[in-house]
């Protein structure tokens, strides 16, 4: 058997293997597991630095690499195996030996000829299958499987928010400034899960447990008759670099979330809330911000279904924190315990144990390359729950002029801003800074994402030509 052959084979075998994996949902994919192995195994620095190098590719390429080394053991175990059955030299003789009939009688050697290239043919449309059923599956999206059939109708019900005005959602009007609420299929996606978590609705259970009076368990009817609300927030990930777009605002519908809590009714001593996924996953933050009105446990995000990459059925919802101490996706678990008794996933990983969202800007435009005279500069700026009350921005050394600003939403959600500039021809830069509703001046930084997030005013170079 060849290198090619033995290779095909190892494909064929891990691709029937990952389809039965997808149908039969207790059997675990071998390349989501090698790779969570890989994700859990990396260190946090080296695991942020792999992130930042390759934002939305890291999955994939993670993915890859497991999948690579599971047909690399493969190779190497047909390999063995082929050797331990080697044939001796008497059986390479007899098999060769004019006893067995020859060319001439019309049998064996016919037998001979069409059984390898049988084989071949076979084991070659095997792996040819197999490399097209992996791509294939790791394409597929899962979906949350089990329906709730009056889910979509307590979402409608729960519209308590009026529609935005244009004073509130300038994009429209400025091609290429952020919408004020991130559409679902472009709001980013940032998680530890290689595949994603296939959550029966049906079966699928919030359990309330730890420092608690009585322990709760929750269906997801029992979540949705604590009663609906909707809320505007913007989120971010702690590793969002200063520009970066690890950052988005939904117009989320949820239970709040101290009305899930208070079914259990925590103990005085119990300072921490962590949020554990169906993936064991966790993030954890003081029990107090549980108390905000708009801290959710959120199973709806712009008036449908939460998706399933977004963390179906029920996710949490905290603003004012990076999503790696609050955000846990995919529910399953409020354990109440002491802020020194636990740590979350991140938190054993060197990032900082308290996340609270620092005040940033982006420039969304101009592009790289303009024609010299009044060019628009816009963007976002957010600074959750603080809000934003100003944004100024500078062309080159000149002054710190004020942007005109969007209608706030209120003070967990991002405000768009916009400055018409005259730009004479040649190279300039413009910077952008916030200001917070607390009269707080954005930090300048620079300072790196690890251990708590970035700082820094968000500076492009612009090129004005003819």
């Amino acid at each position: 058997m060849t290198l090619r052959t033995r290779l095909l084979v190892a494909t064929g075998v891990l691709a029937a293997v990952e389809a039965a994996a997808r149908v039969v949902v207790a059997l675990p994919s071998p390349t989501a597991a090698v790779a969570d192995v890989l994700v859990t195994a990396t260190p946090g620095p080296i695991a942020t630095a792999f992130l930042q190098t390759f934002r939305s590719a890291a999955r994939p390429l993670t993915i890859a690499a497991a999948a690579t080394l599971l047909l690399a053991a493969g190779v190497v175990l047909l390999s063995v195996r082929r050797r331990e059955r080697a044939p001796t030299d008497a059986e390479a003789a007899g098999a060769s030996g004019p006893e067995d009939g020859g060319p001439e009688d019309g049998g064996p050697a016919t037998a001979t000829a069409a059984g390898p290239l049988s084989r071949r043919a076979l084991l070659a449309g095997l792996g040819a299958t197999g490399v097209v059923v992996v791509g294939g599956l790791m394409l597929l999206r899962p979906r949350a499987t089990g329906t709730h059939a009056a889910l979509a109708g307590r979402l409608r019900a729960a519209r308590g928010l009026p529609p935005l005005t244009a004073a509130q959602d300038a994009s429209p009007r400025i091609p290429g400034l952020s919408p004020t609420l991130t559409p679902v299929d472009e709001f980013y996606r940032i998680d530890t899960a290689i595949t994603l978590p296939r959550v029966d609705r049906r079966s699928w259970r919030l359990r309330v447990h730890g420092r608690v009076r009585e322990e709760v368990t929750l269906d997801l009817d029992a979540l949705v008759d604590l009663g609906l609300e909707e809320h505007d927030a913007t989120i971010s990930c702690v590793s969002n670099e200063v520009g970066g777009t690890l950052v988005g605002t939904a117009r989320w519908t949820g239970v709040p979330l101290s009305r899930v809590l208070a079914l259990a009714g925590p103990e005085q001593d119990a300072d921490q809330l962590v949020g554990r996924s169906v993936d064991g996953w966790t993030a954890g933050f003081p029990t107090a911000l549980a108390a905000a009105p708009d801290a959710l446990v959120a199973i709806g995000m712009n008036g449908v279904e939460l998706p399933v990459r977004h963390g179906a059925p029920a996710r949490l919802i905290v603003p004012g924190l990076y999503g790696y101490v609050s955000a846990t996706k995919w529910l399953t678990e409020l354990e109440l315990t002491r802020w020194d008794d636990y740590d979350a996933y991140w938190i054993r990983r060197g990032w900082a144990k308290e996340g609270p969202v620092k005040t940033m800007t982006r420039i969304d435009v101009p592009g790289r390359v303009v024609t010299p005279g009044p060019v628009r500069v816009a963007g976002v700026a957010w600074a959750p729950p603080r809000g934003v009350s100003a944004v100024e921005v500078r062309l080159d050394t000149g002054d710190w002029l004020p942007a005109t600003c969007a209608d706030p939403l209120g003070d967990t959600v991002w405000r768009q801003w916009w400055i018409d500039v005259d730009l004479t021809p040649g190279d300039h830069v413009i910077q952008a800074r916030a200001i917070d509703g607390d009269g707080v001046l954005q930090p300048q930084g620079p300072k790196p994402v690890l251990p708590d997030g970035a700082e820094g005013w968000h500076m492009i170079p612009v090129l004005a030509r003819t």
